[in-house]
Order: structure tokens, then C-alpha cells, then sequence
């Protein structure tokens, strides 16, 4: 429910600015900038640069801004996602989470508790399969 008040705050301005019926890629690229950019810049400034990475802090915030975006392209009849969402995404992207790792963590080995039997088992496995095959067909060649 918190994102009600904002994401029809945005479509209240967005309708006054809107009277045509195609897609206007200029104003829709001006919307989103003025109106769905401006609010998330705000929200991040509140959140911390420290927290920036921290998908539990931002992932309310990123989900406004694509809201935004999305009731923005609706009320100028244009498709969505599209070729300036994804620009205004990337670059989104590019200026507050490029110091980011794709799980919100930092990236490192596992222990070696659990890296060793994912190394040992399988060359074990191998191992077994290659002296029951040699044994197999040594007991078979007997038989014919």
C-alpha cells in the first residue's frame, strides 16, 4: 500500500502533461527522467551509497521506479518495456549499482569443507566406474 500515494502522485502528473494518443518517445523520455529518476534519486540518497548493494534496502525503491515507468508509458500509449526504458535502466544501472555482485554479496570460495567433496566425489565416482568396467570385462571374456 505504501506505493499507492507515490505511483498515483505520478500518474496524476503525468496526466496533465499527456494529450496525445501515440507514443511521444521525447516526452515520455522527459517524464521519466523529471518524475520517476528525481524520486528514486531522492529515495537512494536516503537510503546510503553503503547500502546501495543491499537488495532488502533498495529493492522497494527499484520497484517504484519501475512503476513509475511503466504507468508513465501507459498513459502515452507506448510499449513497455522499450528501447528507453532499457537505456534509462542501464543506465540506472551503471551509476548506482555497477560496484555490485549479482547476489548483493560479495563474491568468494566456498569453505573447503564443502569444495572438497565436490572435488573428491566425482573423481572417486570415475575411479569405481573404470574398475568395474576393466573388472567386468575381464570376467566376461571367458564367456562366449
Amino acid at each position: 500500500m505504501a506505493l499507492l500515494p507515490r505511483r498515483f502522485l505520478c500518474f496524476l502528473l503525468a496526466h496533465h502533461f499527456i494529450v496525445v494518443t501515440a507514443c511521444h518517445e521525447a516526452s515520455y523520455s522527459q517524464l521519466i527522467q523529471q518524475y520517476c529518476l528525481g524520486q528514486f534519486k531522492l529515495d537512494m540518497e536516503a537510503i546510503g551509497q553503503k547500502l546501495w548493494c543491499d537488495w532488502d534496502e533498495t529493492v522497494d525503491t527499484y520497484g517504484e521506479l519501475t512503476n513509475c515507468t511503466l504507468l508513465i508509458a501507459g498513459k502515452l500509449d507506448c510499449y513497455w518495456p522499450n528501447k528507453l526504458v532499457d537505456e534509462f535502466f542501464i543506465a540506472i544501472h551503471k551509476h548506482y549499482f555497477k560496484n555490485c555482485s549479482l547476489s548483493g554479496r560479495s563474491l568468494k570460495d566456498p569453505p573447503n569443507n564443502i569444495l572438497y567433496p565436490f572435488i573428491v566425489i566425482p573423481i572417486l565416482v570415475t575411479l569405481l566406474m573404470t574398475v568395474l568396467v576393466v573388472w567386468r570385462s575381464k570376467k566376461s571374456e571367458g564367456i562366449v
